[in-house]
């Protein structure tokens, strides 16, 4: 099976997967997010298992779907070394801090402890991590400056200690984001 179908195949599963959930500011179909950080994340790397976990970095996270019905998908389109890494990097880049699981914290010490557990994740990970800020950050600012302060102030942090990902990547989220803060300031 060639690579874009797989792809498409992975698509098509993350889709089904956020079932009606919809972006937060426009009316656009959730999945167009996860194929716009797999789009980015393709100008830097070929690599089966970051490309699809681009498209299902929000799956356990913001669905019912669980890492078995996961791998159960994969496992009929990929090879089992893929399978595994892609499950891995999907879980590194699952918030595990979350207001679900921690109603008692507010929003700073949720993401305080994201940022500890972030720091500790792989390369990969965090290269699909930059992709995933690229994106969100150029909705942010237009839809809801407000939110934006703050969200951008946290990427921000995130970035400084997420360094193990591909440097142009990297370098190029960094400065979308700080890009995007001194428009706040006008």
């Amino acid at each position: 099976m060639a690579s874009k179908e797989i792809l498409n195949k992975i698509r098509n599963f993350a889709d089904k997967a956020h079932g009606d959930q919809k972006r937060k500011y426009t009316p656009e179909r959730y999945i167009v997010h996860p194929v716009r950080v797999m789009e980015t994340l393709k100008n830097y790397t070929d690599d089966m298992a970051i490309l699809a976990a681009a498209l299902l970095h929000d799956v356990l996270e913001d669905t019912k779907t669980s890492k078995d019905d996961i791998y159960e998908f994969l496992i009929t389109i990929l090879d089992w070394p893929t399978v595994q890494r892609t499950i891995d990097l999907v879980i590194e880049l699952t918030d595990v801090f979350t207001k679900e699981d921690y109603p008692q914290w507010n929003r700073r010490k949720r993401k305080a402890m994201e940022l500890e557990r972030v720091m500790k994740t792989g390369s990969d990970a965090q290269t699909i991590k930059y992709a995933d800020i690229l994106d969100n950050c150029n909705e942010i600012v237009s839809h809801d400056r407000h939110f934006a302060n703050v969200f951008l102030h946290e990427c921000k942090k995130l970035l400084e200690v997420m360094d193990k990902g591909n440097k142009d990547l990297h370098k190029k989220t960094k400065e979308l984001v700080e890009n995007r803060i001194k428009e706040l300031m006008k």
